[in-house]
């Protein structure tokens, strides 16, 4: 019976109500099922109870060690007895393993005792060792000292020796004039044969001093390349063993599609995206649900992800919030194996601007202004081409140079200015790279903000393993400051008046929901908060100089939210 298939879990909840969907969630932009938040909450209740083992996840200040909070995913499946029921699985290793009672395992148990992978993690963990010790050696930083030493030493002799042949070698001459007139030819000859020994002499003298030199620097670099090779040959070893470990690694994820077709990790990532798998490619919560679903011959039926406790310092996590699938790891793995799946569209390849108009603010002969709808592109995107852009110009296609001066994200809505000409669009692009352009921007955030106002401040980059969601990052990030105020707190959200000081790719939305920012997500932010019916940001006011008039033209539009 497939009952009594390990991890599949009945629901406790009344469930009868509820009608299955009828296609299959898709991981990268959903709204949880309800059968999918019974699952989850069902979930969460064991998280707060249980006892099977000891996490910090940060939600009691009372447990000891860093907390780490982790993502979570449920299941929903119907076995062969169409028994709906769940399976639950965690992101990666939980409390220091792989195994437990509740959570469906890996693909592969990288820490099951006597595995491959803690053989040769042993191995490299030796080899780590004796690298240190070796670099750790006194006999190195004295060798090289002493190299130094001589070979200054020895620079310092030769250079002595080549000024006192010098010296030798002026007064010889001096001696040939001086003596020339005052000898006889014979005796002038004779003169000139000892001069001559001298000056061979001398040649030989420098040429014994740098050979003796040249002899005692290859000693110690010898001896000092002896010293190093070592270390050199084990860092060699080093690599090649944890290339053979993750080539091992690699073999060991084959993941199964709905019809049963096999596909392991290296072929997936390279017909993809054509590099080589990251790392903790598998095992994500979504990849280790299907691959045991599929294992075990239970029917997926709609699935979604949670985080549970506190945010890595770096990214923006709020504790039982549900997110889309990473695209950097999970995409490639879960095309393949969603086929053969009904899987609910990519809203991605949809235009959900297509039956909304572009309302025109002002127009002249050298700019347009408009007040772009939320949900609509401000340039074409790889899957929908309908834009601000294509509108205008479909509109003005006398207009030849370029049209777009600056941007809004596709879900912000507000006022967007289009040059007409090329001098237009010049003279106001440098008003934006000179940040002479006054916006504002009104949010409705999810949360209370208690300061009146302020600035954020801290520095941004694209997450790599997850565009296009934007980190902090003090290290590789770009600048990034945002002047704030709010206007008033409704009920437990909060209408904000923000004044960008930089324009980085969702700073506004990033400045509101990271902790070191307003802890607060923009409401309906689906990347960084909770889905709604339209992210509630919106670019209301600008002031700018007009290209022609050469006076301050100001565009104000209400907040439709």
């Amino acid at each position: 019976m497939n009952e009594s298939i390990p991890f599949f879990h009945r629901f406790k909840q009344d469930i009868s109500k509820l009608e299955k969907p009828d296609r299959f969630t898709f991981p990268f932009c959903y709204d949880p099922h309800p059968l999918s938040l019974h699952a989850a909450q069902e979930l969460q209740q064991y998280l707060l109870e249980q006892q099977d083992f000891q996490h910090n996840f940060g939600l009691s200040e009372e447990q000891e060690g860093s907390p780490i909070g982790k993502m979570f995913g449920v299941l929903v499946v119907e076995n062969k007895q169409g028994i709906l029921g769940y399976l639950a699985a965690c992101s990666g290793k939980l409390a220091g393993t792989n195994i437990h009672r509740r959570l469906v395992p890996p693909l592969f148990d990288m820490l099951a005792p006597g595995s491959f992978f803690l053989q040769q993690e042993a191995t490299i963990n030796q080899l780590n060792r004796e690298i240190e010790a070796l670099e750790a050696q006194t006999d190195i930083p004295l060798l090289e000292e002493r190299l130094n030493n001589i070979q200054r030493e020895a620079a310092e002799s030769l250079s002595n020796m080549r000024r006192l042949h010098k010296q030798n070698k002026n007064q010889r001459k001096e001696s040939r004039e001086r003596q020339k007139p005052l000898l006889s030819e014979e005796e002038y000859l004779t003169l000139e044969q000892d001069l001559i020994k001298q000056s061979y002499r001398d040649q030989h003298e420098y040429d014994v001093l740098k050979q003796n030199t040249k002899e005692n620097i290859g000693l110690v670099e010898q001896e000092l390349q002896s010293h190093r090779l070592q270390i050199t040959e084990k860092k060699d070893l080093r690599k090649q063993l944890s290339a053979g470990l993750q080539q091992q690694i690699f073999d060991q994820y084959v993941f199964l599609d709905a019809h049963g077709h096999t596909k392991s990790l290296l072929p997936i990532f390279e017909e993809a995206l054509q590099i080589l798998p990251p790392a903790g490619a598998g095992e994500c919560a979504a990849p280790k649900l299907l691959q045991y679903a599929y294992q075990n011959e239970l029917k997926p039926i709609c699935m979604a992800e949670f985080w549970w406790g506190a945010s890595p310092s770096s990214e923006i996590r709020k504790h039982k919030y549900f997110y889309p699938a990473c695209k950097g790891k999970c995409e490639p793995i879960l095309t393949h194996m969603l086929q053969g799946l009904a899987v609910d569209p990519n809203p991605l390849l949809e235009n959900p601007a297509n039956d909304k108009e572009l309302p025109i603010l002002f127009e002249d002969e050298c700019i347009i202004v408009v007040n772009k709808p939320e949900e609509f592109l401000s340039v074409p995107g790889i899957h929908v081409q309908d834009s601000v852009q294509t509108r205008i110009l479909d509109r003005n296609p006398e207009i030849t140079g370029p049209l777009i001066i600056h941007r809004l994200d596709m879900s912000t809505s507000g006022i967007l200015i289009l040059a007409k000409t090329k001098e237009a669009h010049q003279f106001i692009q440098d008003q934006f790279i000179k940040h002479t352009v006054q916006k504002r921007y009104t949010a409705l955030l999810d949360g209370i903000v208690n300061s009146q106002e302020g600035i954020i401040d801290f520095p941004l980059r694209v997450d790599l393993e997850d565009r296009p969601r934007q980190m902090l990052c003090y290290e590789y990030g770009k600048n990034a400051r945002t002047q704030y105020k709010v206007v008033a707190i409704e009920g437990d959200k909060t209408r904000i008046h923000y004044f960008p000081l930089t324009g980085r790719t969702h700073q506004l939305r990033v400045h509101s929901a990271h902790q070191q920012g307003l802890n607060a997500p923009i409401w309906g932010d689906d990347l960084y908060g909770k889905r709604a019916n339209r992210l509630h940001l919106h670019a209301g006011y600008i002031q700018f100089i007009h290209p022609n008039t050469k006076q301050n033209i100001v565009f104000e539009v209400d907040d439709p939210f």
